[in-house]
């Protein structure tokens, strides 16, 4: 049932390609600029979508099953782009931020096949108030670091340290994430573990 909360969840889903597309060239600023835009658009029909559809009566089961799924794909596909053209990289540990989004990778397979496991069980999940903050920092790290390859011109010198701003708020943040990864996804784990033999 194609309703506009899940046009708009399509969307996101049609606009990965692009966004990865404009992302490849690591030194091509504009490029990173329009990806900036476009996964700022993402996010933002990412919340729409939701409200939108609990406003209007047109929650479906489509759309319960797309928005989890859009959400994954872009999220999982940023990650790659961003860790295969080196920008997964900072001070001190050099490119060990890329663990962060393995860990971020790694929860959101794990959680998907937990849900489907439980799913057939029929018992649900809610999402809780920890995993929406979870998204917002996954969200909020990802097109920080996104700009921070557009504007590289945008630094602070801190004691001598100069660093690109979006960039270190995007690597800060991206830890946030991988923490809050970590604990959301043991939560779910419990519950998971309470219908196992």
């Amino acid at each position: 049932m194609l309703t506009l909360p899940n046009l708009l969840t399509l969307s996101r889903i049609v606009a990965v390609p692009l966004l990865v597309g404009l992302m490849w060239w690591p030194s091509w600023h504009f490029g990173y600029g329009l990806a900036f835009a476009l996964y700022s658009l993402m996010g933002i029909t990412d919340y729409f979508d939701g409200y939108v559809a609990r406003s209007f009566g047109a929650v479906s089961k489509l759309g319960q099953f797309l928005d989890p799924i859009a959400d994954k794909i872009m999220i999982a596909a940023t990650i790659l782009v961003l860790s295969a053209q080196g920008v997964l990289t900072g001070p001190y540990v050099g490119d060990m931020h890329v663990i962060a989004g393995l860990i971020i990778l790694i929860r959101e397979i794990a959680v998907s096949g937990l849900r489907e496991f439980l799913g057939g069980l029929q018992v649900s999940v809610p999402v809780s108030r920890l995993a929406k903050w979870k998204t917002t920092f996954q969200i909020i790290c990802l097109g920080a670091l996104i700009l921070g390859r557009a504007m590289p011109w945008w630094t602070l010198t801190v004691s001598g340290f100069t660093m690109n701003v979006p960039h270190t708020v995007g690597l800060t943040t991206l830890w946030a994430a991988a923490v809050l990864t970590v604990i959301t996804g043991w939560d779910y784990l419990r519950v998971g573990l309470k219908h196992m033999d």
